[in-house]
Order: C-alpha cells, then structure tokens, then sequence
C-alpha cells in the first residue's frame, strides 16, 4: 500500500489531501474524504466564524478520522476562523493567501499541524522556520489562485530547501500525477479538481457535468491585472471578463464584475455569469463516482507505477 511519513504524522490511511476549495469543499465532503482514508479539508474562504464551526462541527459527526481547515488569509474574518480552529482543535489547518505567522502559536498550543499553501521557495523556507509541520507546493496547473511556477518544477525546488515534508499540488488526477509527484520528492499530493465530480461534493449538477464534460484545452486564466489571477473553466463570462480586463474600464467596475460568480456558479450553477474554478486536470475527470472511491483510486494507480520505474534504470 502506498504509504509515506505523512500518514504517521497525521494519522491517515493514505497520502491524499482534498484541496480545500472555496464555497465547494464543506463538512460533508471533508468528511466523505477522511472516511475513504485521506485527509479532508473544509474551506472556510471568505465565509464567517459562524459558518466555519458549523463545517467543522458537521465534518465531526460524520467522520472520527483526521480533517483540516483551509484558511483564506486575506479574508475579512481570518482572525475569527482562525480562533475557530483553534477552539475546535482540528487536526491540521492549511492556509493560503498570506503569511500565518501570527497564528502559528496558538494553533500549535491547540494541537494543530500548520501546513500552508507555497508558490516559491522563499515563502517554503519562512514557513519551515515559522513552525510549519509542512507545506503544500501548488503548481499554476490547479484551480483557484495560481502562482507562476508549474508543479512539475516548483516541487524539487521546495523538496531541496525544507526539511519538513512537502505535499504536491496542481494538474494532478490519477495514480500518474502521484507517483510523479513522489518521484519529484513529495511525500503526498494535494488534489482538488477530480473532487468536484465526487458524489459527496455539493456542487450544482451543471458544474459536475462540465468538469466531466472538459477537454484539454478548457481552462484559462483571468485576474492578472488585479493581482491575483485564477484559473477556471473557459466560459462566455470568463471570455468576457478577460476582455474587460484589457480594456479601459477600472479596476473598480473589474472588481465589481467578479463579485459573486464563484457563488454563482456553485449554488445556482448558472451558465451566463458564474465562474467555474477548475483545474487543467478536469480533462482526466471521467465519471462522478464515491470521494472515497477517488481517494482509493488515486493510489491504487500510483503503486504499480511506482514499483514498476526499475525498468527505466539498466
């Protein structure tokens, strides 16, 4: 069975981390995904404390098994969400969107292994000597908030300036995508695109049937102007959004045309004006099928490959 120092650290079966998505990932699929023996992660984005415990409190009827908290730092409420972790002592807390240094004591205090989201080396290093159990190296492949690096190359680079394990994360979907990442040195995979066709996850059908429906080239990226810029499905709306982002509106009505699509797309599953995150993995989604199913899957696929990589070496 595929297994790694990340299993005995945390407690779980097998090396796979849900990615902790935004208005998508709550209690329920967390703790579908900590059942099938990976680790579950509740995003709390920008959502109130209130709405957070609720998740955590969900995920702990449904599962006795390890789940996380992923934070969204730049949140308006990140100090609460954070006080809320802690309160509920979950067992990890993955952050992404700033610097959790301020948090790291009392999460510690509590109990709770901190593995925060890393884009580049530099932020992997402050994160290791902030107290970080681990971190998440997350290639521009993923869905969501991307940095520039892909996977392929962020992850040794992470791998050869930290001590601490390091998860991978971006473009990957299938046993390939894990035993690649552990022959780049990773010790276990984040993965968050092939969830959104788990039957758990509470996505509007119309949002699970593009996932299954995508092609190779279905994504693309907007938000650069901003600051922040996001990898989602190819729609007319985010056709239309990229074009306003060269033209001579301001950033304020850029902004302003963002607001709520995410949501949109989730809970309404609106076609004309929400924005459907996705990775450049949702090509390699097939079917919607079981979280637990997903998580088996994944390494099921990974053990051969990873046995089998003798055959390359004379």
């Amino acid at each position: 069975m595929l297994n790694s120092s990340l299993c005995e650290m945390l407690g779980i079966e097998y090396p796979v981390f849900q990615g902790g998505m935004a208005w998508i990932a709550d209690g329920k699929l967390a703790a579908a995904v900590s059942n099938g023996g990976g680790l579950g992660i509740i995003a709390a984005g920008n959502a109130e404390a209130a709405y957070v415990r609720e998740q955590i409190r969900a995920a702990k009827s449904l599962t006795d098994k390890p789940f996380g908290v992923n934070i969204m730092l730049l949140s308006p409420y990140a100090d609460e969400v954070a006080a809320v972790a802690a309160e509920e002592k979950v067992a990890v807390v993955t952050t992404g969107a700033g610097n959790p240094s301020k948090y790291m004591e009392m999460w510690k205090q509590a109990g709770i292994k901190v593995i925060p989201v890393v884009a580049s080396t530099a932020l992997a290093r402050l994160m290791e000597r902030l107290g970080a159990s681990a971190v998440i190296a997350e290639g521009g492949e993923s869905g969501g908030h991307i940095g520039e690096l892909a996977t392929i190359v962020l992850v040794p680079q992470i791998v050869d300036v930290v001590s601490i394990p390091v998860i991978a994360a971006g473009g990957i979907a299938d046993g390939r995508g894990v035993a690649a990442a552990f022959m780049l040195g990773a010790c276990g995979v984040q993965v968050g695109t092939r969830f959104l066709a788990a039957e758990e996850c509470s996505i509007h059908p119309n949002y699970k049937e593009k996932i299954v429906k995508a092609k190779d080239l279905c994504t693309m990226v907007t938000g650069r102007r901003l600051g922040h810029p996001v990898r989602a499905l190819r729609t007319n709306f985010q056709r239309e959004y990229l074009k306003a982002e060269y033209s001579q509106i301001s950033d304020e009505e850029l902004e302003a045309m963002g607001a709520g699509s995410l949501r949109k797309a989730v809970v309404d599953g609106n076609n004309d004006e929400g924005c459907f995150l996705a990775g450049q993995s949702a090509a390699m989604v097939k079917k919607i099928q079981p979280a637990a199913e997903i998580v088996r899957e994944l390494c099921e696929e990974a053990e051969p490959l990873l046995k089998g990589a003798a055959k390359w070496v004379r």
